[in-house]
């Protein structure tokens, strides 16, 4: 129902990817914080840029499916490597093949989907994360441009990006009815950002803040129509919550493989982990659990796929994958013992990288707010 040998065909050259390229140098990218250019250089070959964007604009015009299916693999080795593309196939771009006009789809869409051009996504704020609504960020207009000031935080991206997707508000007084997305070069006079972020974990992809004081933007670069950002911003979360629930299902499927290694391996009171019964009950459990997640996330993919309204569904996988992630990653770890504790095992990485998944790009609580939403209207 899901999938077809098209799918199967790129999730083989996905998982070769991630086995042959990215689990031997997974911990020195956390090390370093630093991918290697090569990486990307590679991604960007195989197309995965440009995996879910339309042909006509340089992407590879595949569906949804074929997405999620790369971003399982590649996030079972380094859920890292997986942000800039999947940042690519969503947030990026989202915003423009939703309601951006003709020319802007042109203009910006062909280099993200090359690889050659970053979009960041501007919508977080320091007091404005779970309430977006209550952004300070203020665009007035001038004749044929906007006046922007404002700051945004935690951007993923953003020291590197070429230009970043911002939210301000053109109509403070109508509160997140009078919020309009802008594309803002990054190179303009008045934008800055701040220090790289010292992350817990996905360390590789610098994060940032971004600072616009006085930035000139033409009204040409507004996305979509005056005060109606907001309903752009939430239609592209419901996208983006995919990927990350992809991400959650990835990395609890790569700390399972490491667990099933681990303790098929280790003796203790002479025999292995793995006859103990009470490990074997765990990885049941484990094993459940990732294969549920795995049905949410395919389903709002199909979904999607058929144009279908997926924000319950997006939420729900978004939702149950990454708390599942959570717990999984944590009972791999503890199957590890001491081992699990020393940055020489992956997992003690991955204990590191899934934690920000309940939180990024909607919360598990607002997630919880989401659902219970669409099912109480």
């Amino acid at each position: 129902m899901f999938f077809n040998e098209d799918h199967d065909y790129i999730r083989e050259l996905a998982r070769e990817f991630a086995e042959k390229e990215l689990a031997p140098i997974a911990n020195e990218i956390d090390h370093n914080d630093e991918v290697p250019q090569r990486i990307y250089d590679m991604m960007a070959e195989m197309g995965f840029f440009g995996l879910k964007l339309p042909e006509e604009y340089g992407g590879q015009g595949m569906d949804i499916r074929t997405y999620v299916c790369v971003m399982e693999e590649v996030c079972k080795k380094s859920v890292t490597c997986s942000l800039t593309f999947s940042s690519a196939n969503s947030l990026s771009t989202a915003p423009l093949l939703l309601v951006g006009t003709a020319e802007q789809k042109k203009k910006y869409i062909p280099g993200i989907a090359s690889g050659e051009e970053f979009m960041a996504f501007g919508l977080t704020e320091p007091g404005a994360g779970s309430d977006a609504g209550a952004m300070t960020t203020k665009a007035v207009e001038d004749g044929d441009h906007y006046i922007l000031n404002g700051r945004k935080t935690f951007i993923t991206g953003a020291p590197f990006a070429k230009n970043t997707i911002i939210f301000a508000k053109t109509n403070p007084e109508k509160g997140a009815k009078g919020i309009t997305s802008f594309i803002v070069d990054m190179s303009l006079p008045g934008v800055s950002t701040g220090k790289n972020e010292e992350k817990m974990g996905l360390r590789g992809v610098a994060t940032s803040d971004v600072v616009l004081e006085d930035v000139r933007v033409h009204k040409s670069e507004i996305i979509g129509e005056v005060d109606q950002g907001f309903t752009t911003a939430m239609r592209t979360l419901a996208i983006g919550r995919i990927g990350v629930a992809c991400q959650g299902l990835g990395i609890a499927q790569g700390a399972m493989d490491e667990a099933v290694k681990h303790i098929r391996e280790r003796k203790q009171f002479g025999q292995h982990l793995s006859e103990f019964q009470g490990l074997r009950f765990m990885i049941a459990d484990m094993e459940t659990k990732i294969n549920a997640a795995r049905l949410l996330v395919y389903n709002a993919a199909y979904k999607l796929d058929r144009r279908e309204n997926v924000t319950k569904d997006a939420s729900m996988a978004k939702y149950f994958a990454t708390e599942m992630a959570v717990e999984v990653v944590g009972n791999a770890l503890q199957m590890h013992g001491g081992y699990g504790y020393s940055k020489e095992y992956p997992i003690e990485r991955m204990w590191r990288d899934v934690r920000v998944l309940t939180i990024y790009e909607g919360t598990s609580q607002v997630q919880q707010m989401v659902i219970a939403g669409t099912v109480l209207k």
